[in-house]
């Protein structure tokens, strides 16, 4: 059985909301990701394919994904 904590990071991103202020309409317009507001972060949330390449498109707009 596969481990939770590694589907968990290969289906998410948690970031501070913040860091999306200036992108969060595009990546729930070009991507198919959900993007939920815990607090003070935000979980995006979607397909390995989905998730990387969001990762991919924050890192070309200056937000470093951990």
């Amino acid at each position: 059985m596969p481990d939770p904590s590694r589907l968990r990071d290969s289906t998410e991103i948690v970031l501070p909301c913040d860091a999306l202020d200036d992108v969060r309409g595009d990546l729930e317009s070009e991507f198919t990701v959900t993007v939920f507001a815990t607090g003070d972060h935000c979980r995006i949330i979607g397909s390995p394919v989905e998730i990387k390449a969001v990762s991919n498109y924050l890192t070309r707009h200056g937000i470093s994904v951990p």
